[in-house]
């Protein structure tokens, strides 16, 4: 009788062991698949579009690509409900800066108002639209959600889900 008491200990010790070590390969597995906190805070970049003046054209980095933010002036770049990003009382163009043929990174000519690409001169418009040579469609748009005066890229929210097409 002593003998069956004793073996019921050891199983039930050595379920214990077992369940500790299922606990702890789970942990250790979740852990891995866990995006490191260097990588989440790269999926986010804030920029702040409240210093920029009409007609400027700046880049940000997201994710190591360039992101082109052009502010709309009155004047000579035309406002467009379909494909600009209207922040406070400004309205900007929020594109991925790299030409959809082969990757390249288009400039802007303040100058003629176009997106030229030298590889193979690839010309996009100020709305991000494709007009002349091989690239095969508009400049992409990158995930974004407004706050405020700022831009945070990485995030998807109603502004551009109405601008895509996902509202």
């Amino acid at each position: 009788m002593a003998d069956q008491k004793r073996r019921d200990f050891l199983g039930m010790l050595f379920g214990g062991f077992a369940a500790a070590g299922g606990a702890a390969a789970l942990y250790a597995m979740k852990r891995t698949w866990d995006p490191l906190p260097s990588v989440m805070a790269a999926g986010f970049t804030t920029v702040d579009l409240s210093p920029m003046k009409p007609g400027e054209f700046r880049t940000a980095v997201w994710r190591g690509k360039p992101i082109f933010i052009l502010k709309k002036d009155h004047t000579d770049l035309k406002k467009s409900d379909k494909t600009d990003v209207k922040v406070g009382e400004g309205d900007y163009l929020v594109r991925i800066g790299l030409c959809t043929h082969l990757g390249c990174i288009p400039a802007w000519q303040p100058n003629k108002k176009i997106f030229k690409c030298a590889c193979h001169g690839g010309e996009y418009d100020p709305t991000g639209k494709n007009i002349f040579g091989p690239p095969p469609r508009p400049l992409d748009i990158p995930p974004f959600k407004i706050e405020g005066t700022k831009l945070v890229l990485g995030e998807e929210g109603p502004e551009y889900k109405k601008l895509v097409g996902k509202a």
